[in-house]
């Protein structure tokens, strides 16, 4: 489980949209492996396997529309959280955890915003390194369609992440409310 729970968990993450859901969906697939591990022939790698395994839980969930949304996730979604989670936080600096938090995040929810397809293989590609061929091979899916998918994903985040970026540098050197004051009450004080 130590071995696969990252990549299943960004699967199941990307697939469900929810920290919580996926969590849940991932215990239920170990369950399952646990359940069925006779059945396993080893035509495919034990990774593939389980990575077909909690798919199929996050897709059998998605179709019984079992998500709730009236229970509050155990997880935050605050990205302030999660800099106390951070394997090694370096205090010295707590500007750029804040930083890198808050860029995690913007990426996660833009990621959360594109088609499930294309979310899915660009988790197992860009995030979990997988092959083009182990991608197609986990998802029963051509490498063809593997490669576009990864190839329009990636388009996609890029250009919501550059609106994203233009909405941002208007706020740029923000000169508003008590900067603008101090500054024309310093002239007046001058005059």
């Amino acid at each position: 489980m130590r071995r696969y729970n990252r990549r299943l968990y960004r699967l199941a993450r990307a697939v469900l949209g929810d920290r919580t859901e996926a969590e849940d969906a991932l215990q239920e697939a170990y369950l399952c492996a646990f359940r069925s591990i006779k059945g396993y022939r080893a035509d495919a790698a034990l990774s593939t396997w389980l990575t077909r395994l909690v798919l199929n839980e996050c897709l059998g969930r998605k179709r019984r529309g079992s998500r709730r949304q009236s229970v509050i996730p155990m997880i935050p979604n605050d990205p302030s959280a999660a800099i106390g989670n951070s394997a090694a936080p370096d205090m010295e600096q707590p500007d750029k955890l804040i930083a890198a938090a808050q860029i995690r995040a913007l990426l996660e929810s833009k990621l959360d915003q594109l088609p499930a397809g294309f979310r899915t293989v660009f988790v197992l590609r860009s995030v979990e390194e997988l092959s083009v061929e182990e991608t197609a091979e986990c998802l029963g899916i051509p490498a063809e369609t593997v490669r576009s998918r990864h190839f329009r994903a990636k388009s996609l985040l890029r250009e919501a992440l550059a609106r994203e970026i233009d909405l941002a540098e208007r706020d740029l050197f923000d000169f508003g409310g008590e900067h603008c004051d101090r500054i024309v009450a310093n002239v007046l004080q001058r005059l």
